[in-house]
């Protein structure tokens, strides 16, 4: 199992690399972007062009752009924004990171205990009403929109309903942990169940299958005649073996959402998370800010799909390396 993960761990490594120079050949080489253009304004004299490439260093060779900016992202962390020449990518990416961990860590709890729930409940109770029923709101939260979803919620929350029901919950934004824990959680409520309905659907409805393909194995069959418990085959055999699929997802959608991918929900709620600064960052056409973003979420993806292959060999001893 060490062999495993240390195999797995210089291939995180590899594949990292790989993804940085792909990212910044796509971001410098494609046609038509001219970062020295965006930041000298209307109709800029060559002269003027030239003073701004030789300052950012755009017009040295490709591979030594390459060398640099890698170096100020990862080593000496002074990589600057070409929008904003006073803001530090990297600092500034950090100073984001709190929000989306705590808009994805609570979103995934919720979505995560939810699904199991009505998975479960939906296999248990298959041929009866409740199956359909539990499917149907499933199929619904998988098709709401999130940014529909968030609009609603605020359009309810922060206006029609804000002054009877909710005047407790604060305005839109994100409060640290830290400043306020009460802030911090009446803020992140609503963002927590927005996030996690489309997630909470579609892992509930790929558990259920999961369920009832595996209720027709033979070592289900052959621990319910050794005597054991429905409860004890469900909890021990069955949803454990379901899980497999369930955990590569959640692993790959994890990451993602960490990487960023919660970009929709932190814009409608106004939470400066990574997603909102990925928002930004493509609006101003920042390059350096999105290639450290697109990194950032890379490593979280990679990293996820890494422990996901790991979960695997724990769910699923067929799968461990021998």
């Amino acid at each position: 199992m060490l062999t495993f993960i240390v195999r797995r761990t210089l291939w995180t490594v590899v594949v990292m690399f790989v993804i940085t120079v792909v990212v910044f050949i796509i971001f410098f080489k494609t046609p038509g972007v001219d970062p020295a253009r965006a930041i000298a304004g209307r109709n800029p004299s060559p002269q003027v062009l030239a003073e701004i490439r030789a300052q950012l260093g755009l017009n040295r060779p490709l591979y030594i752009q390459y060398i640099v900016m890698m170096k100020k992202i990862f080593i000496s962390r002074d990589l600057v924004s070409y929008s904003n020449q006073g803001t530090r990518v990297v600092q500034e990416i950090f100073a984001a990171t709190p929000a989306t961990l705590s808009l994805v860590f609570g979103a995934a709890l919720i979505w995560i205990v939810m699904a199991i729930l009505m998975g479960v409940a939906a296999a248990q109770l298959r041929g009866k009403i409740w199956d359909p029923v539990l499917m149907i709101l499933a199929l619904i939260g998988v098709s709401a929109p999130v940014f529909w979803v968030g609009q609603v919620v605020n359009l309810l929350t922060q206006g029609t309903l804000h002054s009877n029901v909710f005047s407790w919950l604060p305005p839109l934004g994100y409060t640290s942990f830290t400043t306020s824990p009460r802030l911090w959680f009446e803020g992140l409520i609503f963002p927590w169940i927005t996030l996690s309905i489309l997630y909470i659907g579609f892992y509930a409805r790929v558990l259920r299958a999961n369920l009832l393909e595996i209720q027709n194995e033979d070592y289900i069959r052959t621990a319910r005649a050794k005597g054991l418990s429905e409860r004890r085959v469900l909890m021990r055999h069955t949803l454990r073996t379901s899980m497999i699929t369930f955990v590569s997802l959640f692993g790959l959608d994890f990451g993602a959402l960490v990487g960023g991918g919660a970009i929709l929900t932190e814009v409608v709620y106004g939470i400066h998370g990574v997603g909102f600064l990925t928002y930004q960052s493509l609006t101003n056409l920042d390059l350096p800010t999105i290639i450290a973003v697109v990194i950032y979420g890379a490593f979280f993806i990679v990293l996820a799909n890494a422990l996901v292959d790991i979960g695997y060999a724990w769910l699923d001893p067929r799968v461990r390396p021998t």
